[in-house]
């Protein structure tokens, strides 16, 4: 190879570098071509809860690990969804029964999977557990009303009630055994809670709207979720134990949903600007977003070795999880310098051809270099 081909190629590698920036990792839990996955939760363990389309559009929760799945179904039930993983390994989710009814799971690979019962009625799912293994979600009641719960292992379902109105449900629940979730109060508006056994349903209020709800909790207390907005926009929110900070004021656009924090207070979400959704981390008073196609399409939750957990998407969802520290994609111009540098690799190649010929060497199989170079950005 020339002086001036080698130049050319290593010129060419170190760009290709500095534009294969970090990617969002699949989890492998599903081929693509086998259907869609979704990650909802991963401990640092490595260990997945979650959600497998098939091609027929039937989805079942699972629990992946090493390449292996497990499908948490029940018998003669048509679907299922796992939610939440803990250090244990435990799983949490929600499973059809042969009847058509849910009802929420506990699955550890020792002792199988665990049915909850209702409040009453004859549906419940299950959302959220700690690493004590006390389970938290939402049921029926005997008279119709959706309510939140926790199960304490051994004991019965506790109703948590409501602010008020008839609704209720938990998504979260801390190792200190503090649980959120939203709930209607009198006039039916769904408001953030946060739940203790010492004050019981604390209602967290709103950025202004009607409307808020919170989707988890650390264990120092922080809760994020979204809100309602005086102008009636969605936006993310954090809340530091004294007051409702407006992430998506820190956005500065769109509509926006907080769905995880870990002990470090970073935050994860997802943000949509018209039709383009993205994905966004708040970590360290910086806000990252993350575009479709260069970070995950959903977030779901983020865990303690600062892995985001969700899915990407490309023609179908497939569970992934990428760096918190990502940094965004940036082009800065990469296309058109590596358009440059494929000419003058043509040109050169070209070159070193034209001289081999003259000296009575015959390629075979030459082609011109603007058939056969190609590049996909």
């Amino acid at each position: 190879m020339s002086r001036t081909l080698q130049n050319c190629v290593v010129a060419l590698s170190l760009l290709s570098a500095a534009v294969c920036q970090a990617a969002p990792q699949s989890l492998g839990v599903l081929p693509p071509a086998k259907g869609g996955s979704v990650a909802y939760d991963m401990n640092s363990a490595g260990q997945v809860a979650a959600v497998i389309e098939d091609e027929y559009g039937n989805q079942r929760g699972v629990f992946f690990e090493n390449g292996k799945l497990i499908e948490l179904t029940l018998a003669d039930g048509k679907g299922s969804e796992a939610k939440r993983i803990n250090n244990k390994g435990e799983i949490i989710g929600s499973a059809s029964q042969k009847d058509g009814t849910w009802r929420a799971f506990l699955y550890n690979r020792a002792t199988g999977m665990q049915v909850l019962d209702t409040l009453g009625g004859t549906n419940s799912h299950g959302t959220a557990l700690n690493n004590d293994g006390v389970a938290v979600g939402f049921s029926d009641t005997a008279n119709g009303e959706w309510h939140a719960f926790v199960q304490q292992p051994g004991q019965a379902m506790k109703d948590l009630g409501t602010l008020g109105g008839k609704i209720s449900y938990a998504n979260g629940i801390n190792n200190s055994g503090q649980i959120v979730g939203a709930a209607t109060d009198v006039i039916e508006h769904r408001h953030a809670f946060i739940y203790d056994a010492e004050h019981g349903m604390v209602d967290l209020g709103t950025l202004g709207g009607r409307s808020s709800s919170a989707t988890a909790i650390n264990d120092k207390g922080m809760i994020v979720g979204a809100s309602e907005t005086a102008d009636h926009r969605w936006h993310a929110f954090l809340y530091d134990g004294q007051k409702m900070i407006d992430l998506g004021a820190k956005i500065g656009r769109g509509e926006s949903f907080a769905t995880g924090i870990n002990n470090a207070g970073h935050v994860v979400g997802t943000l949509r600007v018209g039709d383009d959704q993205m994905s966004f981390v708040w970590r360290n008073n910086k806000m990252t977003l993350h575009h479709s196609g260069k970070g995950l399409f959903i977030t779901n939750a983020i865990n303690d070795s600062e892995q985001v957990i969700g899915a990407t998407y490309d023609h179908g969802l497939n569970a992934a999880t990428m760096p918190s520290n990502m940094p965004p994609f940036v082009d800065q111009g990469y296309s058109k310098f590596i358009g440059q540098i494929l000419m003058v690799i043509a040109v050169a190649g070209a070159g070193v051809i034209y001289r081999r010929r003259y000296k009575g060497i015959l390629l075979m199989g030459y082609v011109d270099p603007r058939t056969w170079i190609r590049w996909r950005i």
